[in-house]
């Protein structure tokens, strides 16, 4: 019998896309579904970035470019992060990859040996604790706690630091919890980095998608690009998750390392999808400031929508398109309440333990559909929790 790579039985998944296709299953044969388990934006591309990418095919730019990324797109990335995390960055920061997971995989992958340790948030998103256990590291959860609206508790995180630790994984907002660290978390968790000389992994792919306060990135911090890796892409706040583009901004040298793995790996990011790249970061925002108050508008619907509904209680996110409900009063585990959403109600939505085992008792409804579909979704909920109570 042929032979597998031990490796993979500590390779996890992303259970969005499971409970996707099994909610297109129901809808084959006949049910109605209601989809607020995908975290993808429901707005099409905005109409200049996709006319640039389809400009940049018909110009003939579907050719190699350099693994590490095109010049011209790297110095558009340099000069965004520049400007929208108040900090110097040179286009050797940055690295343009085929999406913002290829960017935390080889982040990790690069600096990361076996048996280091790195401390990830937990609710999470899995892709963290996937990877560093897939390299034969250890993943230390540090327990995102409702009562902390969803923040890191700088002194527990604290507490999880040990000889062998070597990253801080932070992701602000929050998936799933729609949680934001704060200046002073962040410079807690900076000078952390520095007193254990400790790489920080930054996910703010949901910078832009931020409610009723600024976004502040660790970056900012006076020296702490020096042992941090910012992850970023396109795919939330231009709506374009299929494209597959994200990029990284590290050390220059961390950078060389990035574009050696893409030479080995992928070999490069599609040349026409950074010219949509570039046009989205230098061109009109109308449609990203649009969607935000949009998901803004949807947040506050669904929210107080879960909080009539008895025995759910839901904080209000402070970013991100998702809301992290509490069902412990339903006498229902977190699986247990979203197969019943799914097949009494409906309703798709995710068990918090897919996000880790410290999301038990919690579940992610994303809104990113219409307003219209999250009220139904309640009433479905509603009626179906009040079924399931009489049984």
């Amino acid at each position: 019998m042929v032979q597998y790579s031990d490796s993979l039985s500590h390779l996890g998944t992303e259970s969005a896309f499971e409970v996707l296709a099994y909610a297109k299953r129901l809808e084959a044969q006949g049910k109605s579904i209601i989809h607020l388990e995908i975290g993808e934006p429901d707005f099409d591309t905005p109409k200049n970035i996709s006319e640039a990418g389809i400009k940049a095919i018909q110009d003939g730019h579907t050719h190699y470019s350099p693994s590490g990324g095109m010049p011209a797109a790297r110095e558009v990335v340099a000069e965004y992060i520049s400007k929208t995390r108040n900090v110097k960055v040179t286009p050797e920061n940055a690295v343009v990859m085929p999406g913002a997971k290829p960017v935390i995989f080889c982040s990790i992958l690069a600096t990361i040996n076996p048996g280091d340790e790195v401390i990830v948030p937990d609710p999470g998103y899995p892709t963290y604790e996937s990877v560093v256990s897939f390299l034969g590291a250890k993943p230390v959860l540090m327990h995102l706690r409702e009562e902390n609206g969803f923040r890191f508790s700088t002194d527990e995180l604290k507490k999880l630091v040990t000889p062998k630790t070597r990253m801080i994984v932070i992701n602000s907002p929050q998936n799933p919890t729609g949680g934001v660290l704060t200046a002073k978390d962040l410079e807690t968790i900076y000078q952390l980095a520095v007193d254990n000389n400790l790489w920080v992994l930054s996910d703010e792919i949901y910078s832009r998608i931020i409610y009723d306060q600024q976004f502040e990135s660790i970056a900012s911090i006076p020296g702490a690009l020096e042992r941090t890796i910012v992850v970023d892409g396109m795919s939330k706040t231009y709506s374009m998750t299929g494209w597959r583009l994200g990029y990284a901004i590290v050390p220059p040298k961390l950078a060389q390392y990035l574009t050696q793995i893409a030479i080995n790996n992928f070999s490069c990011t599609a040349t026409f999808a950074q010219y949509a790249l570039m046009e989205a970061l230098t061109g009109p925002q109308d449609d990203v400031d649009h969607m935000v108050a949009e998901f803004k508008k949807r947040r506050d619907v669904i929210v107080d929508g879960l909080n009539q509904v008895e025995g759910i209680s839901c904080l209000k996110p402070l970013g991100a398109f998702y809301a992290f409900a509490n069902v412990t009063k339903t006498g229902m585990t977190s699986a247990e309440f979203a197969k019943m959403a799914m097949d009494q109600a409906g309703v798709a939505c995710l068990a918090g333990t897919a996000f880790g085992k410290y999301g038990e008792g919690y579940v992610r409804f994303s809104y990113a559909n219409s307003v219209e579909n999250l009220k139904d979704a309640i009433g479905r909920l509603q009626k179906a929790l009040a079924g399931a109570k009489q049984v």
